[in-house]
């Protein structure tokens, strides 16, 4: 795999109980919550290890776990919200950069290739990939500049829609990448698997789900 010109950011939380996926439960506990936001991390992360990125950066709030596979490098997230969360990790990088979160198992090189391409940066500032609960499930920036994102209101219906004005009022050309169905309740883990069943996020929801009847 030849690297390309662009970092490539996850950004993500120690998967622990209570602290992750907490719209899971119910029908799921907090343990199992957390065993599905590790399946999740696991997925995305062996998937970014296979993109042609410059850099494979993993910007955690928490320490690292087994779900870590070799060759990701390791920062850690700046306090705040998550607002200044996003902007100090564009503002730790140089050059293009694309981040990317925790909350899509089901996400697949395809999704990621036109922000990842050599030319991808050609006539293009910034790239922006809509979630369909009105967030964002990706941001690539061509110079990063944390001031695109400080204070833009997150976890809200419109929150896509006010970054991605932020970027247009700024004057920057944005392209955009395939809508994607970010992981927060029940009936979204369910998609994802259906959409990668061959995923540890998958056989992780089969297991749970399984036992869960069992119970």
């Amino acid at each position: 795999m030849t690297p390309g010109p662009t970092t490539l950011l996850v950004l993500a939380k120690e998967p622990v109980p209570g602290r992750v996926k907490t719209r899971l439960t119910p029908p799921f506990t907090p343990e199992e919550a957390a065993e599905l936001a590790a399946a999740s991390l696991a997925d995305t992360l062996d998937l970014v290890l296979t993109l042609p990125a410059r850099r494979h950066v993993l910007v955690l709030d928490g320490r690292p776990g087994p779900w870590l596979p070799p060759g990701i490098e390791v920062r850690a997230q700046a306090p705040g919200g998550l607002d200044e969360r996003i902007a100090a990790a564009f503002a730790a990088c140089a050059g293009p950069t694309v981040l990317i979160g925790m909350d899509t198992p089901h996400l697949t090189a395809s999704h990621l290739a036109p922000a990842l391409a050599p030319a991808a940066w050609d006539g293009c500032d910034a790239w922006f990939g809509p979630a369909e609960d009105g967030g964002f499930w990706a941001l690539g920036l061509a110079r990063p500049r944390p001031g695109l994102v400080l204070g833009v209101p997150m976890s809200r219906p419109d929150t896509g829609c006010l970054q991605r004005a932020r970027l247009t009022g700024a004057g920057l050309a944005v392209r955009d990448l395939r809508e994607l169905r970010d992981v927060d309740e029940a009936a979204d883990a369910q998609h994802a698997a259906a959409e990668a069943p061959d995923g540890r996020f998958a056989a992780t929801l089969a297991r749970l789900t399984g036992a869960a009847a069992l119970r």
